[in-house]
């Protein structure tokens, strides 16, 4: 925990700032669709959320790891608004050359995959609350999600 940010550390080296890369994304779209690391992932998730209070984000999340959590929301927002705020962050980190138009392409294509895939697909969970934060400010999203959170655990 760098400021107030999570780190990810592998065999020691933090490996934080290539997660969120094109390459990355695109990678962990295709892993993530596989059968034996769908398996393992979810064992690894669901004891974490028997053992601890946790706040889980992902694209299956409140259809198949945690069905019966006691709170979910399907968060979303426009392509053409997720692809710039991703760009926003890469540039943020020193990326000067991705573009918005190539960001959207590649957000489009893992929306395409992850939504269509046998096992696991991307979508909203009959009982979660959707939050579309396209015309949303961080601060606003903040916001709407605590409401939600109060009012569900109420």
């Amino acid at each position: 925990n760098e400021k107030g940010q999570q780190r990810m550390v592998l065999n020691g080296a933090d490996v934080t700032d290539e997660l969120r890369t094109p390459v990355m994304s695109d990678y962990a779209s295709k892993v993530s669709a596989l059968g034996p690391v769908r398996e393992f992932l979810l064992e690894q998730q669901r004891e974490l959320a028997t053992r601890y209070d946790v706040v889980m984000d992902g694209r299956d999340i409140g259809t198949v790891v945690l069905p019966n959590a006691s709170v979910k929301i399907f968060l979303t927002a426009s392509a053409e608004v997720r692809a710039g705020r991703r760009l926003a962050e890469f540039r943020g980190k020193g990326d000067n050359v991705s573009t918005l138009e190539s960001v959207l392409e590649d957000m489009k294509q893992r929306d395409a995959r992850d939504s269509q895939r046998a096992v696991a697909p991307l979508k909203q969970a009959d009982d979660a609350q959707l939050l579309d934060t396209s015309d949303l400010s961080i601060e606003e999203a903040v916001t709407a999600i605590k409401q939600i959170i109060k009012e569900k655990l109420a």
